[in-house]
């Protein structure tokens, strides 16, 4: 299965804060990339990176070529637990948290966010940097892009013209029946990096929403939702259904809401969304309840 696909709607996770900051590219003495970078693409492997990029003013977006990303330190890893192979394979990259240390602006800009060529987003808070290292891929065995496996799904897609994987993937938390699941979106084209606090804050409940109902619907649609729903300029665009819309619909009939999150065909056979048959009852009133919170005429 593309594995960018599974779950509900979302990603991010449970946001923890490391005691240390890791350094940027102005703090680290790393050589910047942003003087190599263009102010348009110039091939169609150039990697967009934009939000909080050293020196530049916020919301900036330059692009990055390939044969420069080639300069930054490469790990290789044999990597067994990533559904999008069918086997073992390797790959070889840079670590997000080296292309952070390389380009991001300031210690705050601690969510890498990337973006695929289908408007999915997969999030990076910074415990989930520091806890499975994941890697911004540039060969799979040995080869470029045009030489990677098509996508695990049949259709024939490339992967490229960058997917991000790990070294290995070992589940960091679990709420209610939802896991931590690994993001690893492949047809990349964009990273970005944003203030962690910031971002999250634009989908956090109202301040009066305290119950541990709606905080832990809150932190699984960190995860989830946001990787193909989005809320203003945060979260993907992949499903065209923003958060409000996901809001209302959980307001007037969350019945049907929560069937649909669970088993999305059998509300509409049309729907391309997975299902989520581990998704117990529990963890499904928990969506509602926080998704409800946004219909509150006390949301500031």
């Amino acid at each position: 299965m593309r594995k960018r696909f599974t779950s509900v709607f979302f990603a991010s996770g449970v946001t923890l804060a490391l005691a240390l900051p890791f350094p940027t590219a102005a703090s680290s003495g790393t050589p910047s990339l942003i003087s190599k970078a263009h102010s348009e693409r110039r091939s169609p492997s150039d990697l967009a990176v934009g939000g909080d990029l050293a020196g530049l003013p916020a919301g900036s977006t330059r692009y990055v070529g390939r044969e420069d990303l080639l300069t930054l330190p490469q790990v290789t890893y044999t990597v067994a637990d990533d559904q999008n192979f069918a086997k073992p394979t390797e790959i070889s990259g840079v670590l997000l948290e080296d292309l952070a240390r390389a380009l991001a602006g300031e210690p705050a800009a601690d969510l890498v966010v990337a973006v695929c060529d289908d408007q999915y987003h997969a999030h990076y808070p910074r415990h989930y940097l520091a806890e499975h290292h994941p890697m911004l891929v540039l060969k799979v065995n040995g080869q470029p892009p045009e030489g990677w496996p098509k996508d695990a799904e049949g259709h024939g897609q490339s992967m490229g013209p960058y997917m991000i994987s790990h070294p290995k993937f070992t589940p960091g938390f679990k709420i209610l029946s939802h896991q931590d699941e690994p993001q690893i979106p492949w047809g990349v084209i964009a990273i970005e990096f944003r203030n962690e606090k910031k971002f999250l804050g634009t989908v956090a409940p109202p301040r009066h929403a305290t119950d541990d109902n709606v905080q832990a619907g809150y932190r699984i649609a960190q995860q989830n939702c946001l990787r193909c729903h989005n809320m203003g300029d945060a979260g993907g665009q992949k499903a065209r259904h923003p958060w409000l819309v996901l809001s209302a619909w959980a307001a007037a009939s969350p019945q049907h809401f929560a069937a649909y999150v669970r088993n999305p065909q059998s509300e509409d056979v049309r729907s391309a969304m997975p299902a989520n048959p581990n998704y117990d009852d529990a963890t499904l009133q928990a969506l509602v309840a926080y998704f409800r919170t946004f219909q509150s005429p006390e949301k500031p």
